[in-house]
């Protein structure tokens, strides 16, 4: 069985002497912990060597929050995947809200940028979800297997077989709003059954060992009960991975489930 993965998402935050700060306090406490589940940070593109020299040999993973679906060229500004891959990241964020809605990447756009990624080699992780307004229109179902439809165009569904998928309610990242235990349950089954029902044979479906965890608020108090739900393989972890003891709290929380699952 894949172990239960949790990513913190730095965003942009951080410098310097916050980040060894943040590590050296999160390295010996995580590690412990790797028996039951995989953890990664994914900090600012400018700290990615900072940060992948501070988790060489610990077991600990780094991850990127973005990246190009070039290759190379005139792009100024962006990262290609063949650049994070020599940080040695293994996961890439794709497709995460903010990116979506502040700088207006289309679903096609994140399809190119996931396959970028598993061309490099890299583990794309699939970051889905509704805003407020689509929900209250009662499309959430909708607008997700739109952004899935996306990726089986660009990659066939085999592209979910080396993936992660990501659900984040748009109107659950920052606000402190968390997503009702049976919405997250619902709109995770209903992942695994669109990807199901679009397998030509139960040999090529990828959708119940696909991984799915859940962004949203997630904080040391409301941690366990999220991990406890069916279905849900972990956590991307926002503001609260930028505090050492919320995120070793979020952490023991999944171990303590993985542990439990284990036992039985």
């Amino acid at each position: 069985m894949t172990k239960p993965l949790l990513i913190g998402n730095w965003k942009m935050n951080g410098n310097l002497q916050l980040n060894q700060e943040l590590l050296s306090r999160l390295i010996p406490k995580l590690q412990q912990l790797q028996k039951h589940i995989d953890i990664a940070v994914c900090p600012p593109t400018p700290y990615l060597f900072q940060v992948c020299d501070a988790l060489a040999c610990t077991g600990l993973m780094l991850g990127a929050q973005t990246v190009s679906e070039y290759a190379s060229g005139a792009h100024t500004g962006e990262v290609s995947a063949s650049m994070l891959s020599e940080f040695k990241c293994r996961y890439v964020l794709v497709g995460h809200s903010e990116r979506r809605l502040k700088y207006r990447e289309s679903s096609a756009a994140v399809a190119a940028k996931f396959e970028a990624v598993q061309s490099a080699a890299m583990t794309p992780v699939l970051c889905v979800g509704e805003t407020l307004e689509e929900r209250a229109a009662g499309e959430t179902r909708l607008i997700i297997e739109q952004q899935l439809q996306a990726i089986i165009d660009q990659v066939g569904l085999a592209g979910f077989e080396e993936a992660i998928v990501a659900y984040e309610p748009v109107w659950a990242i920052g606000t402190g709003e968390v997503a009702q235990a049976s919405q997250i349950e619902s709109v995770h089954q209903s992942i695994r059954a669109f990807l199901s029902s679009n397998a030509p044979s139960k040999n090529e479906d990828p959708s119940q060992q696909l991984p799915i965890v859940y962004g949203g608020s997630v904080k040391s108090s409301n941690a366990a009960e999220i991990f406890n739900l069916t279905g849900v393989d972990g956590g991307l972890i926002g503001g609260a991975s930028l505090q050492a003891g919320e995120f070793i709290h979020i952490s023991e929380s999944l171990a303590e489930t993985a542990g439990s699952l284990v036992s039985e």
